[in-house]
């Protein structure tokens, strides 16, 4: 991960002054209780099964990953040259919290792990992410997800 603090002053100055998009509407709720809870993943970490098509620059669209998929079949296409993509190869937990997600339903902390996840591309605009967004919520919501826990990458 890039720390501000250890940037060349002139991409920091770019960093900070990139804008923060605003949204027409506010997309919380009031929830019911976590124990009742269908919860599924949403990352911006570039992932995919192993045989799909990688992400490429700029793309807005996702991925579609099953909960049963092994470790090892999840890649990391992110584009990101300030990426360090060693956490993952190291525990993909770091941005994909899949296994900690499994305990906490497991605890009977959280009702249940939805049958699908999701991965972005972090390193695209989020104005453009807004279609392939709001489509997902729709899928999100017949498949009776009730939060998503998102990995910002």
């Amino acid at each position: 991960m890039a720390r501000l603090d250890r940037m060349p002053e002139d991409e920091r100055k770019h960093i900070l002054a990139l804008p923060c998009p605003a949204f027409d509407s506010a997309p919380w709720v009031n929830s019911q209780p976590l124990t009742n809870i269908r919860i599924a993943l949403i990352t911006t970490a570039g992932l995919h099964r192993r045989g799909d098509v990688p992400f490429g620059v700029g793309a807005a669209d996702y991925r579609v990953i099953p909960a049963g998929i092994p470790a090892n079949e999840l890649v990391m296409s992110h584009i990101s040259t300030n990426f360090d993509r060693s956490g993952f190869q190291q525990d993909w937990n770091v941005v994909f919290p899949l296994d900690r997600l499994r305990e906490l339903a497991e605890e009977k902390i959280i009702g249940s792990v939805a049958g699908y996840h999701y991965s972005f591309m972090g390193a695209t605009d989020p104005v453009k992410m807004e279609r392939a967004a709001r489509g997902l919520a729709g899928i999100l919501k017949n498949d009776r997800v009730d939060a998503v826990l998102l990995v910002p990458v």
